[in-house]
């Protein structure tokens, strides 16, 4: 990786590492001892950081059964051994996405509303692009008006094809009309945006399952991604929102924006931890290059280490 993009990362991971190494930092100074005061403080935070119940209370035996063996443990031995437990649970390598067979392979993109949806599409698009691949938009979401023209701001931006329908038309025809047009153009990719809705509507839920079936029917393995979109500064609530939408469609994968808006970028791990789903990007600014492939060791480095 590239100085820049790296760079890019820390900087976005900011507010994450100053609440997390810098209280684990002042938790440790001062201390000779590792005492169950210090063990709960220590808990307090990784907990606050959204790291989630499961993965805090793993860290903190194994902090526990050191110091029960006498050894002693400061604030970089701690980091250490924190890094290795997070880098157990979310893996050393990024997972990259799904590839079908035969191209197009499908990419259906699914969240609530204002996690960045539409948005993180035409940044997917756009990265797609830059690898000289051929991509598809389906402007599925005819639920807005407006999230179908920011489909197509996206596709003149990257040079892509949005297959649109009018306003309040069957998403699951726009989402077919758009696999058959990628199949008669080559394309590579179809990326299907969707209506964004509230995990606790059941009638949205089944819209999303018949976009699923229709996209299945033309070909058997499809969609080859499901792809939810978590705003990062939600916190715990994302955490509900995957389980629903992973019980009603299957998620493949998660894509985590406004990391570089939130303090609790823990919630990466929570939500590998507690629902076995990979987060596949992770958006850490505004610009089309701040939504990456998510990498578990820059991650964990980004949140722990000062340098």
């Amino acid at each position: 990786m590239s100085p820049s993009l790296f760079s890019a990362i820390r900087n976005g991971l900011k507010k994450t590492r100053d609440a997390l190494a810098g209280k684990i930092e002042s938790i440790f100074e001062g201390r000779p001892a590792l005492d169950e005061e210090t063990l709960d403080e220590l808990e307090a935070v990784l907990i606050q950081a959204d790291l989630g119940v499961a993965a805090s209370t793993s860290i903190i035996d194994s902090v526990r059964s050191r110091a029960a063996r006498g050894e002693r443990l400061d604030a970089n031995g701690a980091m250490d051994l924190i890094e290795q437990q997070l880098l157990a649970t979310l893996g050393s390598e990024a997972i990259p996405l799904a590839q079908a067979d035969a191209p197009p392979t499908v990419i259906m993109v699914v969240g609530v509303n204002g996690t960045g949806k539409t948005t993180s599409i035409g940044k997917i698009a756009a990265m797609l692009v830059s690898k000289e691949k051929r991509v598809v938009l389906a402007a599925a979401d005819t639920f807005r008006a407006a999230a179908i023209d920011q489909l197509e701001v996206w596709g003149r931006r990257t040079g892509c094809a949005v297959v649109r329908h009018q306003e309040a038309a069957d998403p699951a025809a726009v989402a077919f009309d758009a696999y058959q047009a990628a199949r008669a153009r080559g394309a590579d990719y179809v990326i299907v945006d969707t209506a964004g809705r509230l995990h606790t509507k059941s009638n949205l839920m089944e819209e999303l399952k018949k976009i699923r079936r229709v996209i299945a029917r033309e070909c058997s393995s499809a969609p080859h991604e499901v792809l939810l979109v978590v705003d990062a500064t939600t916190g715990q609530n994302g955490i509900a929102q995957a389980r629903v939408f992973n019980e009603a469609v299957g998620i493949t994968g998660i894509v985590l924006t406004k990391l570089d808006g939130t303090a609790r970028g823990g919630i990466v791990v929570a939500i590998t931890q507690e629902l076995g789903i990979p987060v596949k990007f992770v958006g850490v600014g505004e610009s089309v290059d701040d939504l990456r492939p998510f990498d578990p060791g820059e991650f964990v480095h980004g949140i722990l280490r000062r340098d």
